[in-house]
């Protein structure tokens, strides 16, 4: 019987799963005919009943009654994750959460295969956590024993840009010095790697990778920048109430411009400050907006408008974003331009860690052939332009920007567990 392995990437925004069975590599349909899914779960209130990606997604958008969960991987490696959080009413803690998706993962490829499958490699971003050595060693450890929880009996890792760079290097004729930008949701990491089509078969790589780099900024990371310039000042953000007049409390839209926070905002005691605080507003009509997203619980829908509007960005240069759910006719005008102002630290960000990545390499910008592009924020024109500036003289690969990293790390379990 031929040997079996699989690759999972379970990414901050998007998730897959890849099969090594024998000589054949591929992507499991996880959803209908889509080799990915949202990583996404809703709770149903009336038992828990969990639905997974685009079904979790459209039962949060139909409003349903319960829960609803995004961006789980950056609770990895924080306090959070021995926290948990309250689910329809009951105390959840994350590692259970994060299992619950993982086996929906795991038999989706059981179903494909009909064969137990027992390997795996897990693909992990550089750094889990910034600057943090002891919290990135936790994350991985967190996230091998829910990979163990769930039925897996070997787990290896591996980083996600070379997991991408294996996935494109079966393309390559000769060898060439590549350069992988893996920009997801929630990080964006960086390999220099010699790739050739003969090095297919070599079980140790360590000697074709020069360096990796690593930096927690990625997508969610541009839509909080986009909110917080330019929707949620139509909420109130930066105004100010109160005889001396201050400013309103900042964090509460923090909080409200991530995924993994903003259900913590749902409670009695911050709707009854924010009610508080609209009697002193010096701007009610929008402060009041505001107000009306946490009685409603509809922070999902304000950052799903942001990302929305994000992604549309990317095709066209203004972008009426609507915002009918929480005020009839809302719509706030949104222009190419003002989005790249408010990202442009964090692209700067991501330049400066592949910056780092060639220094680290001891190369130069022009010992660059290719450049792999890999995760949904490589499709921002501001990201695009700035690699194409970093290098010029290289080829640019991009093809399948979001299931790449999937398809290598089972490329990658079919050498491990061979």
């Amino acid at each position: 019987m031929a040997h079996l392995s699989c690759g999972i990437d379970f990414g901050t925004s998007n998730s897959s799963i890849a099969i090594a069975e024998g000589d054949t590599v591929s992507l499991v349909p996880v959803e209908d005919v889509q080799v990915t899914k949202p990583s996404a779960i809703f709770f149903q209130k009336k038992d828990n009943a969990a639905s997974f990606g685009r079904a979790a997604v459209k039962m949060f958008f139909d409003r349903h009654e319960g829960r609803f969960m995004r961006s789980l991987k950056r609770v990895l490696g924080t306090s959070l994750m021995k926290q948990g959080t309250l689910v329809n009413g009951k105390l959840m803690k994350f590692d259970r959460i994060i299992a619950l998706f993982l086996k929906e993962l795991r038999n989706k490829a059981h179903q494909h295969t009909s064969r137990e499958i027992d390997n795996v490699v897990m693909g992990r971003p550089v750094h889990f956590v910034d600057h943090d050595p002891e919290a990135d060693r936790r994350a991985e450890d967190e996230l091998r024993t829910i990979a163990e929880m769930v039925g897996f009996k070997h787990v290896a890792f591996q980083f996600e840009p070379i997991a991408a760079a294996f996935a494109h290097e079966v393309n390559i004729k000769g060898e060439k010095l590549a350069i992988v930008a893996d920009l997801g949701g929630g990080t964006s990491d960086f390999t220099v790697i010699r790739l050739s089509d003969q090095y297919l078969g070599r079980a140790d790589r360590s000697s074709d990778i020069l360096a990796n780099t690593g930096v927690r900024v990625g997508g969610n990371d541009l839509d909080k920048d986009l909110s917080l310039e330019v929707i949620l000042p139509e909420f109130g953000y930066r105004s100010t109430y109160g005889d001396k007049k201050l400013e309103v409390p900042l964090k509460l839209y923090h909080d409200l411009a991530e995924w993994s926070k903003v259900n913590f905002l749902y409670t009695p005691k911050i709707v009854s400050q924010t009610r508080q605080l609209l009697i002193q507003s010096h701007d009610k009509i929008k402060f009041r907006r505001l107000l009306q997203v946490l009685e409603t619980e509809t922070g999902h829908s304000l950052l799903a408008a942001a990302e929305d509007t994000k992604i549309a960005l990317t095709a066209q240069e203004r972008y009426d974003a609507s915002f009918g759910f929480v005020e009839d006719g809302l719509l706030i005008p949104v222009t190419r331009g003002q989005f790249e102002d408010a990202v442009q630290h964090e692209v700067e960000k991501i330049s400066n860690a592949a910056a780092q990545c060639l220094k680290q390499a001891m190369i130069s910008n022009d010992d660059i052939e290719l450049v792999i592009l890999t995760g949904g924020t490589t499709e921002v024109p501001l990201v695009q332009q700035t690699f194409r500036q970093i290098f010029p003289k290289a080829a640019l690969a991009d093809e399948n920007k979001l299931s790449s990293v999937g398809l290598g790390l089972a490329y990658d379990s079919r050498k491990k567990f061979a």
